[in-house]
């Protein structure tokens, strides 16, 4: 029988979905599950790029060009100028979500055996990019303790060997919440001009910034103009998850065109994805004042709510929506499962992420889980309730 490819069984299973089968068994026993797995916001798509897609008049859906829609490019242009970046639509690669840009971007700057340093714990999918593109990950861990703050710089040139190409950054970050200052990003250019290293940037949650913190991008530092490449997506900044646009944005113009070759390889970017994508540009502004708004109250009361449990600690995050929470258990997979097989209040569970699958260093947060505070206010007050009550009586409880 023909064998499977040694990449293909070290591909990593995603934390995020691999409990999916468990909790489908748990909705067929009537058990009414409370998805803090996912990053699928309940918030509504802005209505005028639902309003593209009912009115798309062609009546062919085609290729658009490889690199995306020009109109589209420009669109984007206007939106990052907007925001203080310095870019013009010939600078961008519109991808299949923010996904292919990371992917697209692995391969064109990095070959096989070569290391990418990422901050830890980071989106879980970063390792199956990397495990795709046959590199290795090298990863530094932040702590819960202090945040997860960037670690320090010495810390950093500890892993740097001939073989690092570039350092990988989420920020304002999935899982932690954490944003970079602008200190830590300044830190960061120095090791990248240092080591002569790319620097990426995944920056989807770019909008979504609290009490008062502003986000700065890696294209907005000086002197990273060649080593720096931008990663973004309309997936959560305007609640379109499944239209699956996103885009690379470099002013490193052999990268760019290197880049166009990979995208060349797949055609084309989704045409209807882009249609709605350059609709959502004209976003009203109010849109994101009520959007952030509505996830400070949701992080709030999710964050008091977990730290008043015995024995949690989750840290407040700065940016994007989700958190971190240490739990008083023996292991955090054991638990997630635990909930869905065994566990009911109210006939109601919830589904977390374990977030060891968030770690690239072996057994580090194994007693964590990863949250998405995407659902409504009372949703969330049951979900504090049901994880108090299941700690109650876990069979795995430590303290």
């Amino acid at each position: 029988m023909p064998k499977i490819s040694a990449k293909g069984l070290c591909m990593p299973e995603s934390p995020i979905r691999k409990l999916v089968p468990f909790a489908e068994n748990a909705k067929k026993r009537g058990t009414q599950v409370i998805h803090l797995n996912i990053g699928q916001p309940d918030i509504s798509t802005p209505e005028i790029a639902l309003k593209a897609i009912r009115n798309f008049e062609p009546n062919v859906i085609a290729y658009s060009h490889s690199a995306g829609n020009q109109s589209y490019r420009k669109g984007l242009a206007h939106y990052y100028q907007n925001v203080g970046i310095d870019v013009d639509h010939t600078q961008i690669l519109v991808t299949t979500g923010g996904s292919e840009a990371i992917s697209i971007a692995l391969n064109t700057i990095m070959d096989k055996g070569d290391e990418i340093i990422i901050p830890e714990p980071f989106y879980a999918n970063y390792n199956g990019f990397s495990t795709a593109a046959d590199i290795t990950v090298k990863p530094i861990t932040s702590s819960i303790d202090n945040g997860f703050a960037l670690p320090s710089i010495s810390e950093f040139e500890k892993l740097i060997t001939p073989n690092t190409k570039a350092i990988l950054i989420c920020n304002p970050g999935n899982p932690t919440g954490y944003l970079y200052t602008k200190d830590e990003l300044n830190a960061l250019k120095k090791i990248v001009l240092k080591y002569d290293l790319f620097l990426i940037a995944d920056e989807v949650y770019r909008e979504f910034t609290y009490d008062g913190k502003k986000h700065t991008s890696v294209l907005e530092i000086d002197e990273l103009n060649q080593n720096t490449i931008l990663i973004d997506s309309v997936s959560k900044r305007y609640s379109m998850c499944g239209a699956r646009v996103g885009c690379m944005v470099t002013k490193n113009k052999e990268v760019l065109e290197t880049a166009l070759k990979f995208a060349q390889a797949r055609l084309s970017p989704p045409s209807l994805g882009q249609v709605a994508g350059e609709a959502a540009l004209n976003t009203p502004k109010s849109y994101f004042t009520e959007v952030i708004d509505e996830y400070v109250n949701r992080r709030d009361l999710l964050i008091e709510g977990l730290n008043k449990i015995d024995g949690i600690t989750c840290p407040t995050p700065s940016g994007a929506f989700y958190c971190i929470a240490q739990l008083p258990i023996d292991d955090a997979d054991k638990f997630a499962k635990w909930l869905l097989e065994e566990f009911s209040w109210n006939n109601k569970t919830v589904m977390v992420a374990p977030a060891q699958g968030f770690y690239s260093t072996p057994e580090i947060g194994k007693q964590q889980i990863r949250i998405a505070y995407v659902l409504n206010i009372e949703e969330l007050k049951n979900a504090i309730t049901i994880i108090e009550e299941a700690l109650k009586i876990y069979p795995g409880r430590l303290v």
